[in-house]
């Protein structure tokens, strides 16, 4: 049985699902790294195991006399505590626990037959081996030394640095050795020789660790096993980070072949439906629908490649309707705009309507004409073709070159020009010390001038005057440039809340993602397409694209090498027996081979049931199936068209 035990956790905060339908089990003596993106819910599920968060739903299995401890990003300790006094009120029950064993051995040296009384001294001993507390003083001694905490043991904890707190919280938990230690990040602010001495206590002890950690060689050498949450679920790969990289690769790998063949066998279900010859026998319904499931298998794919060619061309017609609805305000309506420089087309033929409350991205390769947009917006340019009108409304303007800054004024001076030191920020009025701080900044930095700023901080101080005024429409010029991921989620939430229109250039993906719409995608030469889709997701339709037009050349390439059909039938008058006869079969046998196909790819796309049945074993199966199934479509599909010509020269 398992020391901790999850079953079906889902964990969200507000709509973003974080763990859904989770299993996790934490046996004795495991050391798990837990890893991901950053706010895939790591913590989150560490914290669902200590048992300090609550899921959405789901079961929390513990042992009932398993004690857990956890290293939090932010420890808390009583203020009126020193160093060595907060270590020591950790150690309470392990000393506790050692005064009594001694008393029971005296009690028991007058009373050697009392069985309550060697049972209690049994019981205490076998705790006390199981948090190796019998010499407590010199391992506090030890512990201490390792993490330069001898030195500052007088002062008050809250008195220390974030790391140092962060360091007799980690010494402490140590010593006190719980049957379930829970690290976040334990090498944080650790140097080299601290990190060698927890590597060493950490396996010679034999804790049960689950640990959140960036430093991949702490990961290499400590964990037993790595648990990655990935699309809201876990994959879990046995050993250190090398293990896991060897393991994650050859995962990819398999989901790369299945899907590979997918896109191959749909490619071949397409084009035999196009041709129309068997899919009008009512026999044959089935293999339609086997079609429309191969796209929905494909939509679905792991490796996020969800659509294929003949649907592409569907779905842009479908997301690239004008979705403006209601009498929402038109800010901006462009007509046959065109715009060049130089000899180099930007703009041609672009119509185009804004209206109050649209959240579009623009975005394309760099010198294809994005900000040459957002100039025409504004009216610093003029088109060299059509005509732009723009209502009565307030815009605000954020470009790459922070333009509305002086830096020869200080901060506090650009936002109070006419002196005092409150703002007024749409509507309420605030000490700009208060508003600043919301952008990171601190006190001292309101008398420092624009000029000493770094790129990053003046992007954020150009971001907070922009977002101190009323504005109806904002345009932004690559607005998370030199800006770190805490200002970016400061800005994603200012945005999020902004009511007016919102019209910005960006590379970042997820930013975009995040916040569009409605894309402006400039293509070059001019030419500009509109999308409804998700930026990441249009990148993806567009790497399809490419994918299936190689693909059909590749096709084409091969197809021009073996003589048309036309050709051969010329030799022929009619189909022969064996001919015949495999043309009633191969439609089963090439059924029953992809039902054996679909087996292995399953199987594939599922880590349990790969390592159960052998990854390198169902890849070699899997192949050998394909080229059989390769060799008889290919066979089939000359026999049908065979079969047709023979027909219309009848």
């Amino acid at each position: 049985m398992a020391w901790v035990d999850l079953f079906e956790i889902k964990k969200h905060y507000d709509v973003k699902v974080l763990l859904e339908g989770v299993d996790f089990h934490l046996q004795e003596g495991e050391r798990v790294a837990l890893v991901g993106q950053n706010g895939c819910g790591k913590s989150t599920l560490m914290r669902i195991v200590a048992g300090s968060e609550e899921p959405d739903e789901g079961k929390r299995i513990v042992d009932g006399r398993i004690e857990i401890g956890m290293l939090v990003q932010q420890p808390h300790f009583e203020p009126h505590l020193r160093v060595d006094e907060a270590i020591e009120a950790q150690l309470d029950d392990l000393k506790a626990a050692k005064a009594r064993y001694d008393a029971l051995a005296l009690q028991i040296s007058e009373a050697p037959d009392n069985r309550t009384l060697l049972r209690e001294l049994d019981e205490t001993g076998a705790f006390l081996d199981r948090h190796n507390a019998w010499s407590l003083d010199d391992k506090i001694k030890r512990v201490m030394q390792a993490f330069d905490l001898e030195s500052l043991k007088d002062r008050l904890v809250i008195s220390l640095s974030g790391g140092e707190q962060r360091r007799v919280a980690l010494a402490s938990l140590i010593l006190r050795k719980p049957d379930i230690l829970l690290l976040d990040e334990p090498t944080n602010h650790l140097d080299v020789y601290m990190t060698a001495y927890l590597e060493e206590l950490l396996l010679k002890e034999r804790f049960t660790l689950l640990f959140v950690s960036h430093d991949r060689r702490f990961i290499d050498r400590i964990a037993t096993r790595v648990v990655e949450i990935e699309d809201r679920k876990l994959v879990s790969y046995k050993g250190g980070y090398q293990s896991y990289l060897t393991q994650k690769e050859a995962r990819i790998k398999a989901m790369q072949r299945a899907h590979e063949n997918l896109l191959r066998l749909l490619k071949e279900e397409e084009t035999w439906l196009s041709k129309s010859v068997r899919a009008r026998e009512k026999r044959n319904q089935g293999r339609k629908a086997r079609v429309l499931q191969l796209r929905e298998e494909a939509k679905r794919n792991p490796s996020k490649i969800r659509k294929m060619k003949l649907e592409l061309e569907r779905e842009k017609k479908h997301f690239n309707r004008d979705k403006s609805v209601g009498k929402k305000k038109m800010l901006f309506e462009l007509d046959h705009v065109s715009y060049s420089i130089a000899d180099k087309q930007l703009l041609s033929d672009l119509s185009l309507r804004i209206l109050q409350r649209d959240k579009i991205a623009i975005v394309g390769r760099n010198g294809s004409g994005k900000s040459t947009l957002l100039k025409l917006l504004l009216g610093r340019i003029t088109p060299t073709g059509g005509t732009i009108k723009r209502g009565d409304f307030r815009i605000g303007y954020f470009d790459q070159h922070r333009e509305m800054l002086d830096d020869d004024e200080t901060l506090i001076g650009t936002f109070c020009p006419n002196g005092g030191d409150h703002v007024q920020v749409r509507g309420r009025n605030l000490h700009v010390y208060a508003y600043m701080k919301e952008f990171l900044f601190p006190e001292e930095y309101l008398t420092k001038k624009i000029g000493q700023l770094s790129g990053g901080e003046k992007n954020r101080v150009a971001l907070a005057l922009l977002f101190s005024k009323a504005y109806d429409c904002l345009i932004l010029d690559e607005p998370t440039n030199d800006l770190d991921i805490q200002t970016i989620t400061i800005l994603e939430e200012q945005l999020a809340h902004f009511a007016g229109a919102l019209i910005f250039v960006s590379h970042d993906r997820y930013f975009v993602d995040k916040l569009a719409d409605k894309l402006l995608i400039f293509k070059g030469n001019g030419a500009v397409e509109e999308s409804y889709q998700s930026y990441s997701d249009y990148l993806a339709l567009e790497a399809d694209i490419a994918s299936l037009e190689a693909m059909e050349k590749e096709i084409e390439k091969v197809g021009t090498v073996a003589a048309p059909a036309s050709d051969r039938v010329k030799k022929k008058q009619k189909l022969s027996y064996k001919e015949q006869r495999a043309l009633e079969t191969l439609p089963d046998e090439i059924e029953a081979l992809e039902a054996k196909i679909d087996e292995i790819n399953r199987y594939l796309s599922d880590p349990e049931c790969y390592k159960e049945k052998g990854l390198q074993q169902l890849s070699e199966t899997l192949a050998a199936l394909q080229k059989e199934y390769d060799k008889k479509s290919d066979y089939y599909l000359e026999l049908l068209e065979l079969e047709e010509s023979l027909s219309q020269d009848i």
